[in-house]
């Protein structure tokens, strides 16, 4: 379904059922005897891949403090972002479609008895105000409903399903707001509101399993084919130059693309620049790629996500907007630039050797949690207002490293 079709069924159709769920909810919790220790932790995080990759910190300390066996539950088409981390046997994962309304409710109905059948009694749910997360959490069986809440917030309504009613804090990275869910389950005594725990810096680290041997090869064989060029006799350089359709704002122009690509080739003869992208992004990415020249190498829709961390080992440095893969390439330790527009670096920097270029002009940034998201934005100076000057420098300091 199309990202704004899951807004308007989220708005519409999550607030009536939200303030029915609550009633429901509360009547089986007069039934439900007192929660014992926490065993089994079902933590929900639906939409985007790179949050997943940032709350890998949360489910660290999860596993560390709570002692207990950890699932999770995420969109089908985004769980190749969980598979990167390593970190959940496939038999903890349950995989939801969105393609249809249709297979969501199938799917929804399927995780409600799957809940039960792993006897899930704690669910932190990872969303930031997603009223379907909420439905899901509350109908989960779980004793424990960790996320978070509106407090004095408007528009914002979710129901009064949460055991563990946490504070979203905007002025924070969104890593430390993760933990802090896990935090709400630690402290000996209840909070108004949870968490008051502090998040260190320190806790905030995450870095995908290193590719095997094996994997390095076979991208190796798979590049030089492509670029008729031997990577490891070059300076390898990426491209991801699109973001997803959840926010298309967030993207630099072609035009702009194609220019810094230019200029890397131009001035440092040893590059060879590699383009990223999803399938549904080659035609785009192998246009830029042809305008660039012989240096200049489409690997979108050929690269598998399990297969980026190998990639990511060749290159030196990464060009991206504010994406998934920016995530993906700075936890395997990479050297990434990150253009910043709608949304802001305090909030979404990747946890890892990154480096925001972020214009910070007075509406930027515009998407929030409070307005899911969604922007009124017609015209993306935030964006525009990265000059292709900013990003070349940021990329030749860090290839002369």
């Amino acid at each position: 379904m199309k990202v704004d079709t899951m807004r308007r069924i989220d708005r519409l159709a999550g607030v009536p059922l939200c303030a029915v769920a609550t009633v429901v909810v509360w009547v089986a919790s007069r039934f439900r005897r007192a929660p014992g220790r926490v065993k089994r932790v079902l933590m929900i995080e639906l939409s985007e891949m790179g949050t997943t990759i940032l709350a890998a910190p949360a489910m660290k300390k999860a596993r560390e403090e709570l002692h207990a066996e950890l699932y999770f539950a995420i969109f089908r088409k985004n769980v190749g972002s969980l598979e990167l981390l390593g970190t959940f046997p496939p038999a903890n994962v349950f995989t939801i479609r969105d393609t249809s309304i249709a297979t969501l409710l199938v799917d929804t109905m399927k995780f409600l008895l799957w809940t039960r059948e792993n006897a899930i009694d704690t669910v932190i749910d990872l969303e930031l105000f997603s009223r379907f997360t909420a439905l899901l959490t509350g109908f989960s069986g779980a004793a424990r409903r960790v996320g978070y809440y509106r407090f004095h917030n408007e528009g914002l309504y979710r129901g009064e399903m949460l055991t563990h009613r946490v504070s979203y804090n905007p002025h924070i990275h969104i890593a430390q707001n993760l933990i802090a869910l896990v935090n709400a389950l630690i402290v000996p005594s209840p909070q108004v509101p949870y968490s008051k725990t502090p998040v260190n810096d320190a806790d905030l680290k995450v870095s995908l399993p290193a590719p095997g041997a094996a994997a390095r090869e076979t991208m190796i064989a798979r590049i030089r084919a492509a670029a008729r060029l031997d990577p490891e006799a070059h300076r390898v350089v990426l491209i991801n130059p699109n973001a997803s359709e959840l926010l298309p704002h967030r993207r630099w122009t072609p035009v702009r693309y194609a220019e810094l690509i230019k200029r890397i080739l131009k001035q440092h003869k040893d590059a060879l620049v590699l383009i990223t992208g999803a399938p549904n992004e080659r035609a785009e990415a192998e246009a830029l790629a042809r305008e660039c020249g012989p240096r200049c190498v489409s690997l979108a829709g050929h690269t598998a996500l399990a297969e980026l961390p190998a990639l990511y080992s060749l290159a030196k440095v990464m060009v991206t907007n504010d994406s998934g893969p920016s995530h993906f390439a700075a936890a395997s330790g990479l050297k990434t630039i990150v253009l910043f527009g709608p949304e802001t670096p305090k909030l979404y920097q990747p946890l890892g050797p990154s480096r925001a270029i972020y214009a910070g002009i007075a509406c930027s940034p515009c998407v929030s949690a409070s307005n899911h998201r969604k922007t009124a934005c017609t015209d993306n100076v935030c964006m525009q207002a990265i000059s292709v000057d900013q990003v070349f420098a940021a990329v030749t300091e860090e290839l002369s490293h």
